[in-house]
């Protein structure tokens, strides 16, 4: 909407609660936590996802608005996509495709080559089912072309504060705004 200019500025967000016990409880006796509250995305000893609450809201303009209101301008946002999990075995199982498929949109959308990037914001709850499955379709959509030499860092704001659920996508990108403005990952 703001690209196309519909709308001259959008507030996006999110924000998660935990108000009752009851899906907590079916998540402990899932096995989904883990059981020392720590978020260990990517980490050999990943054994689960950790609940948190918080938000997090940003405001996006076009960049020549901006500009012209004098705005502080923190990052640009290039490119964007959105999907659907698609189908997977399990609630907790999470479908590589689908995961590619969003990050190959999204890069085509910002018009970059996936090769040239050098710092991804992953999903990464932490479960050992789940990061693996994420890993393969980073590789699969940023690895093709990359030079050896040429890291490509993955993140997770997750290991930093829990799974904010609902407003895990705006903490992540709140996350890579910050290590952009500050230079360190």
């Amino acid at each position: 909407s703001v690209r196309d200019g519909e709308s001259r500025l959008a507030i996006a967000g999110g924000v998660n609660l935990v108000l009752a016990p009851e899906i907590m409880m079916a998540l402990g006796r899932w096995g989904m936590l883990a059981p020392d509250g720590r978020c260990k995305t990517f980490d050999a000893a990943a054994d689960g996802f950790v609940r948190a609450e918080g938000c997090g809201v940003v405001l996006i303009k076009r960049l020549a608005d901006a500009l012209a209101d004098g705005d502080r301008i923190w990052a640009l946002v290039r490119g964007s996509a959105v999907n659907q999990a698609g189908a997977s075995g399990a609630f907790a199982v999470p479908n590589g495709l689908a995961q590619a498929a969003v990050m190959k949109a999204a890069v085509a959308d910002a018009r970059v080559d996936a090769a040239e990037l050098g710092y991804l914001e992953s999903h990464g709850t932490g479960t050992p089912l789940g990061d693996p499955i994420e890993m393969e379709g980073i590789a699969s959509v940023y690895g093709p072309g990359r030079d050896a030499g040429r890291t490509l860092w993955v993140g997770a704001v997750k290991s930093n504060v829990g799974h904010l659920e609902a407003a895990a996508g705006v903490t992540g990108l709140i996350k890579t705004v910050l290590a952009l403005r500050h230079g360190r990952i």
